[in-house]
């Protein structure tokens, strides 16, 4: 009888990994306590949801959010797993769990603390931003407006060059959101009386010390590459255009890697950027969708908006599934880049 439960098992397991990146997202909505149909499985993320929904964030930020969710409620799905099976003893996988959720929470507003960022931080924007190209940084400032004036770059590869210098904005503010979380532990941590726990919580604090060194070298390695790149402009033979597969492509350069095994990572990594230069392409027409519903409800048209908000709505969820899916690749992704180059250094 064991046997054959173990069999069961192995081919549930097996039929679990089918579909990789497209079964969660196709699987049918759960339901809540009361019957009634919901968003994520997990009760805290359907609260997160249903606030933001309320907040008016921008489409495209939404469709962002319900993301970055269904990556946090596959990984809490995973680690409940774990736990289960005794396989989270120091509790290193449960408190990197609630600081991806604090960080989902600051990186939306949604902390509670008043968000003096833009509402918009969306590069698809670029187009229209006038000349008042801020970064928020002193460094990024200085190096964009000598890199602008320069005379080295076209149009379009100045348009490439922003999306570079955005994307790394966006990890300074990622470090900033861990750093305010890792201060905020630190202040429970000094409260804490059993002796046992406190040891724990060392060992917790000592995992977000480490990370946070791990993005301060990611963040010093990428203003290098901003630097080196505004001084000498765009090679012909780059691999890449997108800045998150830059930035995968540059840490599997530097992991110690077989040939073979970079030559892989990097067919991998053509297939990933076609699906980001997907994504963006579907975030751009939901936010035309959505500045076309508007113009439609201002008309009044009752069987016009009823059209409009339909096709507005199918928008919506093919991009959240295509942002679901390029999160996830990037994830397993980075895992796989990690874990090779980590192989190697053991060797």
């Amino acid at each position: 009888i064991v046997l054959r439960y173990l069999v069961v098992a192995l081919c549930l397991g097996a039929c679990a990994m089918a579909g990789k990146y497209s079964r969660e997202v196709n699987e049918p909505k759960p339901s809540g306590s009361d019957g009634q149909t919901v968003e994520f499985r997990i009760a805290k993320l359907n609260q997160v949801w249903e606030k933001a929904k309320r907040m008016q964030l921008s489409p495209v930020r939404l469709t962002e959010l319900h993301s970055d969710l269904k990556i946090q409620e596959k990984d809490e799905m995973q680690w409940k797993k774990m736990k289960v099976e005794g396989l989270d003893e120091n509790g290193e996988k449960e408190a990197q769990l609630r600081r991806n959720f604090n960080v989902i929470l600051a990186k939306y507003g949604m902390d509670g603390k008043r968000d003096t960022r833009p509402l918009e931080s969306n590069y698809l924007k670029d187009h229209d931003t006038k000349e008042a190209d801020a970064f928020d940084d002193p460094r990024l400032d200085k190096l964009w407006n000598k890199a602008k004036s320069s005379g080295k770059f076209s149009s379009e590869e100045l348009l490439s060059l922003k999306r570079e210098f955005q994307h790394h904005k966006d990890k300074i503010h990622e470090y900033n959101i861990l750093m305010d979380t890792v201060s905020r532990t630190e202040e429970i941590h000094k409260n804490v009386i059993s002796p046992l726990e406190g040891d724990t919580k060392e060992h917790v604090l000592h995992q977000k010390h480490t990370e946070l060194k791990q993005k301060m070298r990611d963040l010093n390695q990428g203003f290098e590459r901003l630097r080196k790149l505004s001084h000498e402009g765009f090679t012909e033979d780059s691999e890449f255009r997108e800045p998150r597969v830059i930035e995968l492509w540059e840490a599997a350069k530097r992991a110690n890697l077989s040939d073979d095994e970079l030559d892989s990572i990097k067919e991998e990594l053509h297939h990933f950027e076609t699906k980001v230069e997907k994504h963006s392409h579907y975030q751009e027409q939901l936010e035309l969708s959505h500045q076309k519903l508007q113009h439609v409800e201002a008309l009044g048209d009752k069987e016009h908006i009823k059209r409009n908000k339909e096709k507005y709505n199918t928008l919506a969820e093919k991009t959240r599934e295509m942002s679901y899916k390029m999160k996830k690749h990037m994830q397993d992704l980075s895992n796989k880049i990690s874990q090779q180059g980590l192989a190697h250094n053991e060797l």
